[in-house]
């Protein structure tokens, strides 16, 4: 008896909110474009407001209200008080100031644990002295902070920093602010002098033998034993059957003996190495032995390089740069643990990342202890019974050793230092 009448009032209210939430939407449309202009006009001005002076501001609007409605006039000095201060704090707001910032970092690129330098050179670029400000440089996570002198016209001030490298990464240096404030923090105004300069901290690497492992190193092509109707490398004659290409029609064999004969060829191959290197955080124990992974993925893809080998490294924040090994170890820097770039599984990013790339020669995947036997089959199987495959496992303090699972060649090792043997061991 009570269902009747709940499915009336349900049928009546439906209506009601979808005319609701379209109203919302409508709302929504309207009100956007007119926050994001107030933004842009009124943002630069509150942002001079510290969190420290929008407490102020706030304590004082507080006290005026109180002092009007109960009439405490200790309130009311409190409000004006206050508000002063601001006022105060916004006449060292005034002054323009007139720096040219040059940021440098010597070297640019340096390898994990290798000491990294930087200068700033600040110049009064105006006519006019300009008072002691202080400079801020973001460096990375943290923050530098220079007292800078009066400067006259044209003086150059140099500051130094250092750059800690203890990790892999990209190190943003810069933007350069000079800042103007008051000398309790309820105003700050900063002002943008530089460009932010990079530098690439990249992961330590191990030179292998250019003779290394399975790594197929001919630039032209490796002949196979299939024979094919057109290639480079000559095979054999055999007599024409009708629908072969009359242009490869060996005509002074076939005038001597009487019948048309063709050539036949030698399938030559295009090396191709694909290295995988995932940066989901469920293929390792822990971030650590993620870099030991980037390592062994940086070193054997820089070999591949050198050996002139055509190569793709793949992770799930798309492709590296692989045109020379400079470039490759710059985009190894930029792999984030724990980025899963909404892939699935290990078989779902390979078969995403390398589905527009040639056939492979060789398939290097590269995990940590949690990357299963079922990962690497499930990758082998993207590809055709010619692609080699071969499974590097790093596992913190784990002996090097050598194995094969399921026609998948195993490495595995606990230390960097253990890649060139077990690759001489591959190439044996």
């Amino acid at each position: 008896m009570t269902a009747a009448p709940l499915e009336t009032a349900t049928a009546l209210l439906r209506p009601a909110g979808e005319r609701a939430r379209r109203a919302a939407v409508a709302a929504r449309n309207v009100l956007a474009p007119v926050g994001r202009a107030l933004w842009r006009v009124l943002g630069p001005a509150l942002r001079i407001v510290t969190p420290v002076g929008w407490i102020v501001l706030g304590l004082a609007v507080l006290a005026l209200v109180l002092s009007s409605v109960f009439g405490w006039q200790e309130f009311t000095f409190l409000g004006w008080v206050l508000l002063v201060a601001l006022v105060v704090a916004a006449v060292f707001l005034i002054g323009r100031s007139s720096y040219g910032v040059l940021i440098e970092l010597n070297p640019r690129r340096v390898v994990v644990g290798d000491r990294a330098m930087g200068r700033m050179v600040v110049t009064n670029t105006g006519t006019r002295r300009l008072a002691p400000t202080r400079m801020e440089l973001p460096v990375g996570r943290g923050t530098a902070e220079f007292q800078l002198p009066a400067m006259d016209p044209k003086q150059e001030q140099e500051e130094l920093f250092q750059v800690p490298t203890n990790r892999r990464a990209v190190i943003v240096a810069g933007p350069a602010e000079s800042i103007r404030g008051d000398q309790l923090g309820l105003l700050r105004r900063a002002v943008r002098w530089a460009d932010p300069v990079d530098l690439f901290v990249h992961p330590r690497t191990v030179r292998l033998a250019s003779s290394a492992a399975g790594l197929v190193r001919d630039l032209e092509g490796q002949v196979s034993s299939k024979i094919t109707n057109n290639d480079l490398a000559f095979h054999a004659l055999r007599p024409y059957v009708p629908g072969d290409d009359r242009r490869y029609v060996h005509w002074r064999t076939s005038a001597r003996i009487g019948q048309l004969m063709v050539r036949q060829f030698q399938e030559t191959r295009r090396s191709q190495i694909i290295v995988v290197v995932p940066t989901a955080a469920r293929f390792y124990a822990d971030e650590d032995e993620f870099e030991l992974a980037v390592s062994v993925g940086a070193s054997i893809a820089a070999q591949v390089i050198r050996d002139g080998t055509q190569l793709d490294v793949v992770s799930e924040g798309g492709p590296w740069r692989t045109r020379s090994v400079t470039s490759m170890l710059d985009s190894s820097c930029r792999l984030a643990y724990g980025d899963t770039g909404g892939f699935a599984s290990l078989r779902a990013l390979v078969r995403e990342r390398t589905r527009r790339l040639p056939a492979p020669s060789v398939v290097v995947t590269i995990g940590g202890s949690a990357l299963g036997a079922g990962d690497i089959r499930s990758v082998q199987t993207l590809f055709g019974p010619d692609t080699a495959h071969i499974g590097v496992v790093v596992e913190a303090g784990s002996p090097a050793r050598l194995g094969s699972a399921g026609g998948t060649l195993m490495l595995t090792l606990g230390r960097l230092e253990d890649l060139p043997a077990l690759f001489r061991g591959v190439g044996s």
